[in-house]
């Protein structure tokens, strides 16, 4: 058997996700809206090989962070659907996966478009499933009340069963386009979905023919138990996020145990947690790069999107003392106890906290040369910690140059990354099965689902 190699995707932010990134002088300030900029991203991931472009939305420009909210940079740029269809036309073998939330949209508009984009780009598309925690987006939609989680969940389950259901809607030899006959399809080979649910009526079929790869993927990320039940059911891959080894490998473990519980193949679900790099030739050039960004970040900004992910306002705190004992009740995200622990590591100062978060926003950060970047992910890769990685660069364009430069080569040397596209669709890179349509033959389905 071939040698398990890791899989990347590069998740695209305009100037980088280092919050202070567009001060950076290398950063273009107005890469949010500047098209070609992105053109370059996505043809440097691919000329490293990168299984695929990842881009996360949100409907609203509120990141939280109201106090500080003009010192932000990802608050307007290009929506990523209308973007990865404009991309795919530059790109040829890379993955386009992008956002679409099932809290302010319809199952048979979001299969719709992503069923387009695969046929767009030849099977290169991938949709990630949000349910819109972020209140101020419901603000933009209706006056109905934002849906508690719990709800949300549920109801996102059932978008994502109608939506694959649609994908289903027409089987691949359904169009015969015989114009001597005058038949355009096959009558018998069209499935009305006819679905009746707690949240949706739909009945089909999708106006879209079926994807060249089966369906597009389905990716997600939830680092809550929420969150984690939806990808064992319905994902593909997983985004997930982890500051630590022993973290990464409990989320990894028990997404896959879920998984299986539900029986599907656990190598089915692709685990990349974000990873975030600053690699140089030496581990001096690479601690002064990593230095020089910090030293951009304006601490009204920091303090705000601390303040933020911990749901406590720590304005007017001194910001050269550690971290005040935060009220339970305040606590409103997976990540903010990520935070809170960071609190306990040494008595950092709020200062030193802010500019943690900022760097990574908690996301598994390494500032090193090629060696030591590799040797970690290495170490992360073959001990059950994840499958691959979603790179979060600092800023762009250098720390993405920077990682294809200099350690994709190490990684290849060491045989855990690929030389070449494994084919030209996105299952094909990631090594996923191309589904099975539900109303196909019993006997193929049992073939599928034994592989």
């Amino acid at each position: 058997m071939a040698a398990r190699k890791m899989k990347l995707g590069l998740f695209i932010r305009p100037c980088g996700h280092h919050i202070a990134s567009w001060r950076h002088p290398q950063c273009q300030a107005d890469a949010g809206v500047n098209f070609e900029r992105f053109v370059e991203m996505a043809r440097t991931a691919e000329r490293g090989l990168f299984d695929m472009l990842f881009s996360a939305d949100s409907a609203t420009a509120w990141t939280g962070a109201e106090s500080a909210i003009d010192r932000v940079h990802y608050v307007a740029w290009l929506e990523p659907y209308t973007l990865l269809s404009a991309l795919s036309g530059y790109t040829k073998n890379i993955g386009l996966v992008c956002t679409a939330t099932t809290s302010f949209e319809q199952p048979y508009f979001i299969a719709r478009r992503f069923a387009t984009l695969d046929l767009i780009s030849g099977g290169r598309s991938g949709w990630n499933v949000v349910t819109s925690g972020n209140e101020t987006e419901a603000q933009n939609f209706s006056k109905v009340p934002h849906l508690p989680k719990v709800e949300r969940y549920k109801r996102g389950r059932e978008f994502v069963d109608v939506v694959k259901a649609l994908w289903d809607s027409w089987d691949e030899d359904a169009f015969i386009r015989n114009k001597e006959t005058g038949i355009f399809f096959d009558r018998s080979k069209m499935h009305e979905l006819n679905h009746h649910g707690a949240f949706y009526d739909v009945r089909g079929p999708l106006n879209v023919a079926r994807s060249p790869q089966g369906q597009p993927v389905v990716v997600q990320a939830g680092a809550s138990d929420d969150g984690r039940q939806l990808a064992a059911e319905t994902a593909e891959v997983v985004f997930a996020a982890a500051d630590t080894i022993e973290n990464a490998r409990e989320y990894y473990s028990d997404v896959k145990a879920r998984t299986a519980r539900y029986g599907r193949n656990p190598d089915h679900l692709k685990v990349l947690p974000g990873l975030s790099v600053i690699v140089a030739p030496t581990r001096e050039e690479a601690k002064e790069k990593f230095e020089r960004l910090q030293e951009l970040l304006h601490p009204d900004l920091g303090l705000a999107l601390l303040s933020q992910r911990l749901g406590f306002d720590l304005t007017g705190y001194p910001l050269d003392e550690p971290m005040p004992p935060l009220p339970e009740n305040k606590v409103i995200s997976s990540r903010s106890d990520m935070i809170k622990s960071w609190s306990k590591d040494g008595a950092p100062t709020l200062r030193e906290l802010c500019k943690r978060f900022a760097a990574a926003r908690g996301h598994f950060s390494i500032v090193g040369t090629p060696k030591d970047v590799v040797d970690q992910m290495e170490q992360w890769f073959t001990t059950g910690a994840c499958d691959g990685y979603n790179l979060v660069p600092s800023y762009f364009p250098g720390g993405l140059d920077d990682f294809v430069a200099m350690v994709i080569p190490e990684l290849q040397r060491r045989g855990l990354f690929r030389t070449a596209y494994e084919g030209p669709t996105l299952r094909d890179i990631l090594e996923l099965p191309k589904p099975v349509s539900r109303y196909a033959r019993p006997e193929l389905k049992r073939a599928a689902n034994s592989t």
